[in-house]
């Protein structure tokens, strides 16, 4: 359903493609090293697979490879912070949160470092290595951290200007994107706010909020939906923390429904956090469209997103259970 055009009646998506929104991060930082000198990058052995190889070339000065030792580059990151530099620290996913937690904790968060955490290769799709390198947890492991900023943009146009805006953000942020080649469809005039989502699909009867790989998704069954009367508002909740609490109690209060839809465990992401607005301010109906307390497995990632109940088809489920259950 790439071809279609998705949206609202002033605004329709229409995917462009298909690019990786690690692409999208390589080519932002780039360009964020052009436009501003204090922008300093490091990398955990990871240089090709995050396309860091462009800013590496453009500016050898201001690029340090650690090595594998992702504790050692986040401490390092966190020095260049106290110096007025900006430090971009870039590594997969399970290692950039997992396995330098305590770093993350002490010396950034503590201490309110300007650094910025930019993961990629996350959740189910990074595919055939396996449950021991697809993180689920990762969103749960930073929003859980005083002073971090949480960041999960739908696609690669969203990933340039997600990037571009955290470093512009002053304090601790996790920038979270993925491996595959995935529907280019966002656009520019949607611009990138933190702490403020982008309604997308106007809906009155149900609401959908996702991010990253999933906003797509959700655009899809709107679509499906909208041919037979139901209206579906989809929103990119593409910051998790800050969440934009007014936006999920707005549309709470005009569907009375909601369907979260994360590439994430359910317990600890973002249908975590829409839960949680939600029994602060006005229960609604929820239902999750997530991986539900399982580790993954190595496959294909349309295979492994299909297992794990991450498609257009069970958005589509769980918007009729919601349904129901508001009735």
């Amino acid at each position: 359903m790439e071809e279609n055009n998705i949206g609202t009646a002033a605004v329709q998506y229409v995917s462009r493609g298909n690019k990786a929104t690690r692409t999208g991060f390589g080519d932002a930082l780039l360009q964020a090293g052009r436009e501003n000198s204090d922008v300093v990058a490091l990398c955990a052995d990871l240089t090709g697979s995050l396309n860091m190889n462009l800013f590496r070339d453009a500016f050898p000065d201001r690029f340090i490879q650690t090595g594998i030792a992702e504790a050692n580059m986040v401490s390092m990151a966190a020095g260049l912070a106290t110096t007025g530099k900006i430090p971009v620290a870039a590594s997969f996913a399970v290692f950039a949160t997992g396995r330098v937690y305590d770093q993350i904790r002490q010396s950034l968060c503590y201490s309110n470092l300007n650094v910025k955490i930019c993961a990629s290769h996350a959740g189910l799709t990074l595919g055939e290595d396996g449950a021991t390198h697809q993180i689920l947890e990762d969103i749960g492991l930073m929003r859980g951290l005083p002073r971090m900023t949480v960041v999960v943009p739908c696609d690669y146009s969203e990933t340039v200007r997600a990037t571009h805006a955290i470093i512009k953000h002053e304090g601790p942020v996790y920038l979270r994107f993925g491996r595959p080649n995935v529907p280019d469809f966002s656009l520019d005039e949607d611009g990138f706010e933190i702490g403020k989502s982008i309604e997308l699909h106007s809906g009155k009867d149900v609401t959908v909020i996702a991010c990253g790989i999933m906003v797509w998704k959700a655009l899809e069954a709107a679509l499906i939906l909208e041919k037979e009367g139901v209206g579906v508002r989809v929103i990119n909740m593409h910051t998790i923390k800050p969440i934009d609490t007014l936006a999920i109690v707005r549309a709470a209060n005009d569907t009375g429904a909601i369907v979260t839809a994360e590439e994430h465990q359910i317990y600890n992401g973002l249908g975590d956090a829409v839960a949680n607005v939600c029994a602060r301010n006005i229960p609604v109906p929820i239902e999750m469209v997530g991986v539900e307390d399982q580790f993954g497995e190595s496959g294909k990632a349309d295979e492994l997103l299909e297992k794990y109940k991450l498609t257009t088809a069970d958005i589509l489920e769980k918007i009729y259970l919601a349904l129901r259950r508001k009735c």
